[in-house]
């Protein structure tokens, strides 16, 4: 299921907490669509994904001088300028979820992860975080253009045995009358074969 939406194009957000195997999710999906233009957009390369038309753009850190420094925020306005297929970021913790969010909802599909303890977590942070941004938008901007970009969320977990698992998939549908994005459960069963090969594919499960 999760290689087809990324080859359709859908947009998918994978969460989870500390080393839930995030990160190796998505680069798994990320492989899914090779034969497509991806641009990623990291802080440090973690995903490791080999494809034909990539290009990986990373963010760095300002100098001691306070000069140089080049954001992720500045980076995926920067990746829209490329003509991507499909535009990833590694990680989504700061206000570069508003360029994120925006960037979806020219119709270029994404991916990405966020630290959440669950899918439905995820959503709210993904909603809060946009407000970094400063700018003159709030949470009645924010949440329906989000739904509207967001066509699955993936959440990861960890066994206690070590083991990293696909815990659910939902699906954001609307905005209540609370300006929480609703959503219905696609899955709540254990990880598939085709899930759980792509952990294993990568050597963590």
């Amino acid at each position: 299921m999760l290689s087809d939406a990324m080859r359709a194009g859908r947009s998918v957000i994978v969460s989870g907490p500390t080393h839930a195997g995030k990160t190796t999710l998505l680069a798994a999906l990320v492989a899914e669509c090779a034969e497509q233009r991806v641009i990623t957009v990291e802080e440090t390369f973690e995903l490791g994904v080999q494809a034909p038309d990539l290009v990986a753009l990373q963010g760095r850190q300002a100098s001691l001088e306070g000069t140089g420094e080049i954001t992720l925020r500045r980076l995926v306005k920067e990746a829209l300028r490329m003509r991507p297929d499909r535009l990833v970021v590694g990680e989504v913790r700061d206000a570069e979820a508003l360029d994120l969010v925006l960037a979806l909802n020219t119709g270029v599909p994404g991916a990405a992860t966020v630290h959440a303890n669950s899918a439905a977590d995820a959503l709210d942070k993904l909603t809060m975080l946009p407000l970094l941004a400063g700018r003159n938008i709030d949470r009645t901007f924010i949440a329906p253009a989000l739904a509207a970009a967001v066509d699955l969320v993936v959440h990861c977990r960890r066994e206690h045995d070590g083991t990293r698992r696909i815990a659910e998939v939902i699906e954001p549908l609307d905005v209540d009358a609370d300006g929480r994005i609703t959503h219905r459960v696609v899955s709540a069963e254990p990880p598939s074969y085709a899930a759980s090969s792509m952990f294993r594919r990568k050597g963590v499960a």
